[in-house]
C-alpha cells in the first residue's frame, strides 16, 4: 500500500492547526459575549458602569501581577481602589470627592511605602501603583465618557451606544484585520523586539479592516459620520490601536508572560482583549467631542 499521505486528508500543518483553534476559541466567546455586550450598552447607567469597573478591576490586577514577576510590589488594593473612584467619579462628575479620596490615597501610598523594612526600589512600588490608575483606569473610563456624551452634546441618551459600538466595531475589526492577515500573508515583521508576531501585512489588513468598519457604521447606525470621516476615524483607530497592542507586548515581553491572563477563552485576559480599546475609546471620544460634534 502507497503510504505517502494524501494531501487531501494529511493533517494540517501547527500553524494552520493552532489558527484555526484559536479562531474557534474567539468565536465561542464572542458567542456570548457580544449579546450582553450590546445590552449592557444599550441600558447604559449603573449597568454600563459595572461593566466598566469590571474592566478595570480585572485589567488592573493582571498589570500589577505582571509587574510583580518583574519583583516590583505595587499597593494592588490602594490602585484598584482609585480606579474604580476615577470611573465612578467620571459618572457621577464628583469632582469633589473623588479629588478629597485620590489626595488621600497619594498621602496614603508614601506613608505605607516608609512602612517597608526594604526601602529599595520604593519609587518603582510607587510609580508603578499610580501608572496602573492611568494606564487601565484612566484610559478605560472612557468607555464611561463616550457612553455619557449625549447628556453634553443635547443628544437622546440611546445615542450613547452607538458611540460605543462604534469605538468597539472599528476595534474589533482593525483586530480581526490584522490577526488574519498576519496569520495567512504576514512576512515582513513590524518591531520584532516587542513582538515577533506582527508584521507590516497584518498592519495593513489591520487599517483597511478598520476602514471599512468605519463605513459601514456610518451607512447603518452612525449617520452623523460622513463617509470620508467614518473611513479615516476607521484607519487612525487601526494604527492607535495598534499602538495600544504593541504597548502591552512590550510590557508582556519585559514580565516575560505569554499572555495578560486567562479569564477570556481564546483571547488571553481582559488586557490581552482591551490592549487596542484602551487607546481606541479615548480616540474615538475626543474626535466625536471636538470634531464632530463641536
Amino acid at each position: 500500500m502507497d503510504s505517502t499521505p494524501d494531501p487531501n486528508t494529511a493533517a494540517p500543518t501547527p500553524p494552520a492547526a493552532w489558527y484555526r483553534r484559536t479562531t474557534a476559541r474567539r468565536i465561542a466567546t464572542g458567542a456570548w459575549f457580544i449579546p450582553a455586550f450590546i445590552v449592557v450598552t444599550r441600558m447604559g447607567g449603573y449597568a454600563f458602569l459595572a461593566f466598566v469597573d469590571l474592566v478595570i478591576v480585572l485589567g488592573m490586577l493582571e498589570f500589577y501581577g505582571m509587574m510583580r514577576k518583574k519583583g516590583i510590589q505595587p499597593y494592588r488594593g490602594i490602585g484598584v481602589l482609585c480606579g474604580v473612584t476615577l470611573s465612578t467619579y467620571y459618572y457621577f462628575r464628583s469632582g469633589l470627592y473623588a479629588n478629597f479620596f485620590l489626595t488621600f490615597v497619594v498621602i496614603a501610598l508614601m506613608g505605607l511605602e516608609l512602612t517597608r523594612r526594604d526601602g529599595r526600589l520604593a519609587v518603582y512600588h510607587v510609580s508603578t501603583t499610580v501608572f496602573g490608575v492611568i494606564y487601565v483606569a484612566f484610559l478605560a473610563s472612557h468607555m464611561i465618557l463616550l457612553r455619557e456624551l449625549p447628556r453634553l452634546v443635547g443628544l437622546p441618551y440611546s445615542e450613547g451606544a452607538s458611540f460605543v459600538f462604534l469605538a468597539f466595531m472599528v476595534t474589533w475589526a482593525s483586530d480581526t484585520g490584522a490577526f488574519a492577515v498576519g496569520s495567512l500573508l504576514g512576512r515582513t515583521p513590524l518591531l520584532t523586539r516587542v513582538s515577533r508576531n506582527k508584521t507590516w501585512e497584518g498592519a495593513l489588513g489591520g487599517m483597511a479592516f478598520g476602514a471599512l468598519a468605519g463605513w459601514i457604521a456610518s451607512v447603518t447606525f452612525a449617520p452623523y459620520l460622513d463617509a470620508a470621516r467614518a473611513i479615516a476615524v476607521g484607519a487612525l483607530a487601526s494604527l492607535v490601536g495598534l499602538l495600544g497592542d504593541l504597548f502591552e507586548s512590550m510590557l508582556k515581553r519585559d514580565a516575560e508572560v505569554k499572555d495578560s491572563g486567562r479569564i477570556i477563552s481564546g483571547h488571553g485576559g481582559v488586557l490581552d482583549r482591551f490592549d487596542s480599546l484602551l487607546f481606541t475609546v479615548p480616540l474615538i471620544y475626543y474626535f466625536l467631542k471636538f470634531v464632530i460634534f463641536q
